[in-house]
């Protein structure tokens, strides 16, 4: 498991934790944002991304949405 890897799982956690803060003040930014993280954070931890790598990855999954 190499360091990518790792601050993937990190990066799920926060995800999930900002998306349950969005859940409960009904904030729909921070879900989202939560939601982002989290996918960046599994893209790191399954493909030992690096961050600015997975999150240009995301970014452009979504612009094709």
């Amino acid at each position: 498991m190499n360091r990518d890897e790792i601050t993937g799982g990190w990066k799920q956690l926060k995800g999930r934790a900002r998306q349950a803060w969005g859940a409960l003040t009904g904030s729909g930014r921070a879900r989202a944002d939560g939601l982002r993280e989290r996918m960046v954070g599994r893209a790191q931890l399954a493909y030992g991304k690096s961050r600015a790598r997975a999150e240009r990855a995301f970014d452009s999954w979504m612009g094709r949405l």
